[in-house]
């Protein structure tokens, strides 16, 4: 068997056996196929699809290509994750899981780094002062028994295929196929051995799936492979037609999720953060939908959510009093205001734009060995129905250079579309599939 191949064999639309799959996740995994044949790989299989089959295969294989953790050997009982298919300003994970943690459920979540114009959490989480994500599985584990809930990287054993792929696809413009994007998330998450999962699948110029139709699909896919695999899950589907929140950008996130847990963030950003917590404690049994609301709702007000995020930052080596005062985080060297060009009312915003201009702005990467700016980023002003006079401020664009901000501005300026008229509101979350 040749990766070569195997590569040619989906060039060509033909259908790849689990064999081949594993074979060449192997490979790559292990070091005998280079990037550039695995990069060939992922184009052929994003030109060309893969089947249902292919797909599962896929999942397997890099669930495979390292250790399956079971936490439920480990004694820490039922465990449940949350994952989103990536957003603008989307850092609800931060808050969730502590959130979920602080009403009594185990949460283990291991996640990734920035893909494309989308935010990763663990740059999120590195931007507070000695915050390690890159734990090994026995202190993975000691910390989601000990404090309730653990963020993470991949570690080296697990799911390492991914780990790899993910990266690559990054930079190669083979991130937004549904199959690939169903592989990568549930090979995570299978390899966690979590016992409920939620997926939040964004829908909207800011998401991977850009219409409601192409996110349900993806929704449905992953749900089909979690099933099979004997997991509880429930997907939402929600806008990504507006960035998240008000903020874009590694620090910026996380300073918001902590005022997520202190009850002042913005009310979509608080909206979604509780939904998805409660979701997770109804897929466990913890109680009806409506009592797992309430609990949600409770943990915040008294505090207890913002303490388990804490207690969860100092297990991983985070510098606490950063989370208590947040003006110690570090500062960008240079700020610029992006003003509205007309009059009107803000119909709709290219939200891809906001994160493409973060990553310009150096929040994100460009290349695959490239470092982040925490500092970088946006914060959101204005969003869409918002009525704005020529000159207004719509953004606070933050970067580490002056260069680096006409390209951004350009971006984000040309993002918005203006009416004389409000647009119908659009829902938050656009449908569930269980």
């Amino acid at each position: 068997m040749r990766a070569c191949d195997i590569i040619r064999r989906k060039r060509d639309g033909e259908e790849l056996t689990r064999e081949e799959i594993g074979f060449f996740v192997r490979g790559y995994t292990e070091g005998s196929i280079p990037d550039y044949q695995a990069a060939a790989f992922l184009m052929a299989a994003y030109l060309r699809g893969l089947s249902f089959d292919e797909t599962v295969a896929l999942t397997d294989a890099i669930v495979h290509s390292g250790k399956v953790l079971d936490f439920g050997a480990e004694g820490v009982g039922v465990t449940a994750d949350k994952h989103s298919t990536g957003g603008v300003g989307d850092g609800v994970s931060l808050a969730v899981a502590p959130i979920a943690a602080a009403c009594g459920l185990r949460v283990a979540m291991m996640s990734g780094r920035g893909l494309g114009h989308t935010g990763g959490t663990l740059d999120k989480l590195e931007s507070i002062e000695g915050y390690r994500t890159n734990l090994s599985e026995s202190e993975f584990c000691s910390v989601v028994e000990r404090v309730g809930c653990s963020i993470i990287g991949q570690t080296n054993s697990l799911a390492p295929a991914d780990k790899k792929l993910y990266a690559l696809r990054d930079v190669t413009a083979t991130v937004d196929r549904k199959e690939l994007i169903a592989a990568s998330i549930l090979g995570k998450k299978l390899a966690e051995g979590i016992d409920c999962l939620v997926l939040d699948v964004k829908c909207g110029s800011g998401a991977f799936m850009k219409t409601e139709a192409d996110a349900r699909a993806l929704a449905e896919l992953m749900v089909r492979i979690a099933k099979s695999c004997g997991k509880k899950v429930t997907a939402l589907i929600t806008d990504m037609d507006a960035p998240l929140g008000n903020a874009v950008g590694n620090s910026l996130e996380v300073i918001e999720a902590i005022e997520c847990l202190q009850g002042r963030a913005p009310e979509d950003y608080t909206e979604l953060t509780l939904e998805l917590a409660s979701r997770m404690l109804y897929l466990a049994g913890m109680g009806s939908p409506e009592e797992c609301r309430t609990a949600c709702e409770r943990a915040v007000e008294s505090g207890a959510a913002f303490r388990k995020f804490k207690e969860m930052a100092a297990a991983q080596g985070g510098n606490v009093e950063w989370v208590d005062d947040t003006t110690l985080f570090p500062r960008a060297a240079c700020s610029k205001i992006v003003r509205a060009d007309c009059a009107g009312f803000i119909r709709r915003i290219d939200t891809e734009a906001y994160g493409t201009a973060a990553v310009l702005l150096g929040a994100g990467r460009q290349k695959k060995e490239d470092g982040v700016d925490y500092a970088a980023g946006i914060r959101v002003l204005k969003k869409t129905g918002d009525r704005v006079e020529e000159g207004d401020a719509l953004a606070v664009l933050f970067a580490a250079d002056e260069a680096l901000f006409p390209e951004a501005e350009r971006l984000l300026a040309g993002s918005f579309e203006y009416s004389d008229f409000p647009p119908e509101p659009r829902p938050l979350i656009l449908g569930i599939v269980e």
